[in-house]
């Protein structure tokens, strides 16, 4: 079946615009609140949010919603997403909420869920609330309806578990560390947690107003870390997007590190302590170097479609352990149950302390490779691989690089375009390279 209101990652849209209105968010909390009371009598659900203004009317709409089917609900106020998966799983409560538009700017917002484990739901728990916002609600009578409390303590009991993910011996003293929130759910997380191991800490996008999330500042705007690193004399910058739960880190040289690269870095500190890594997992995206960096030291290295969701998957089918995008979504899933930005970040600062060198120094003769692509507008979208021209090419091309690159051709799920990409050791070969697809799928 398909899905009419759950995207990759929960329901998010322009606040004010359907689904994103307080009708709705009523409507849904009422059908996940039946959903749950099939299986549970008298079940309880945590919310948490983001900084966004509109955060507000969402959180009181399904708060009402879930109450109406009697369930009890238990609210945090502004908590990162993997802060929301934690507490959810410690508390043994049936579902956490996260309101959140993760790294869009304030005009958008929306909603994701985990289960009692802090784990994202499958598709067939979201086609179950889909199934029952279509049918008429069935409010319970009032000596039925949930509850609702603040938890007072949960930004201070998700600092302690973010410290607790890294070795007792690990301390960051000596180190200045800026922290850059992007005005975002970590602003009053964050700088505590490195604070409380050691550093020296300062802080930028940690004023939220409302509307000024992700404006400027954090993980999907690195320059705003990189600039206060240099103007700090920081050790390193640490950047966040507005829910936490993705990194971008900086070194006191201005290298901006990827996702890719972190992964890597995570890997070889495992490696480093004895600890057996069969294989790790990113996606179509994942820059080639990384994946031949990893194979050269024994690592099986898979791909997942994009999206840190089918990472996940990914890794649970295997029995792994560490996975992760070049947007900087990483999962270490000894450690936590999703990705987790701040967690994150410490096990890179971790694997720094015990290799005894920089992060540079630990990605030495790793250098990704150029990525050149190209935005192909067709007429209409059909099945590109039906366009032999194209499948010729495409084969040629791969030959040609054979292992100092490769080719990735994906259709936009959203409109009528190509998008060719050739990623080479070489990066004018690339260059030329996906120019020739991209006239190839023109044809």
């Amino acid at each position: 079946m398909t899905r009419q209101y759950f995207g990759t990652d929960g329901i998010r849209g322009a606040v004010g615009q359907s689904p994103i209105t307080p009708d709705f968010m009523l409507r849904l909390g009422h059908a996940v609140g039946r959903v749950l009371r099939r299986q549970s009598e008298r079940p309880s659900v945590l919310i948490g949010k983001d900084t966004r203004r509109s955060g507000y009317m969402i959180e009181s709409s399904l708060e009402a919603g879930l109450a109406s089917a009697g369930v009890d609900t238990l609210l945090t106020g502004p908590l990162p997403t993997p802060g929301v998966a934690y507490l959810t799983r410690a508390l043994r409560l049936d579902l956490g909420v996260v309101i959140s538009a993760s790294h869009n700017d304030y005009h958008d917002n929306g909603v994701k869920f985990f289960s009692a484990k802090g784990e994202k739901l499958p598709d067939d728990w979201e086609l179950a609330v889909e199934a029952e916002l279509d049918q008429a609600p069935k409010w319970v009578d009032a000596a039925s309806l949930g509850r609702a409390r603040r938890i007072d303590d949960a930004r201070g009991r998700y600092i302690e578990f973010c410290k607790s993910t890294i070795g007792n011996d690990l301390s960051l003293r000596g180190m200045k560390i800026v922290v850059d929130a992007a005005h975002g759910a970590a602003y009053h997380v964050a700088p505590d947690v490195f604070h409380e191991l050691g550093a020296e800490v300062v802080t930028i996008g940690c004023s939220p107003d409302g509307i000024n999330i992700n404006d400027g500042v954090g993980a999907t705007a690195p320059k705003a870390v990189v600039e206060a690193v240099a103007r700090h004399g920081a050790d390193y910058g640490v950047a966040l997007d507005g829910d936490a739960d993705r990194l971008q880190l900086v070194d006191r040289t201005g290298r901006l590190f990827n996702g890719d690269e972190l992964l890597y870095a995570m890997v070889v500190d495992r490696l480093s302590q004895g600890q057996a890594v069969p294989g790790a997992v990113g996606t179509l995206m994942t820059n080639m170097a990384v994946e031949l960096a990893l194979k050269a030291r024994g690592v099986q290295f898979v791909r997942a479609k994009v999206g840190d969701r089918y990472v996940l998957e990914e890794l649970s089918a295997r029995g792994w352990l560490l996975g992760g995008e070049g947007s900087g979504h990483l999962l270490a899933l000894d450690k936590h149950t999703t990705g987790d930005g701040i967690v994150s970040a410490l096990q890179v600062l971790q694997a720094v302390q015990r290799a005894g060198t920089s992060l540079a120094g630990m990605l030495e003769g790793v250098t990704l490779f150029p990525q050149a692509l190209i935005n192909v507008r067709l007429k209409e979208m059909g099945d590109w691989r039906q366009n032999r021209r194209l499948v010729g090419e495409a084969t040629e091309v791969e030959a040609e690089l054979a292992d100092r690159g490769r080719v990735l051709i994906r259709a936009s799920g959203t409109e009528p375009v190509l998008r060719v990409m050739v990623e080479a050791q070489d990066g004018p070969l690339g260059r030329r390279l996906a120019e020739r697809l991209a006239s190839a799928a023109q044809a």
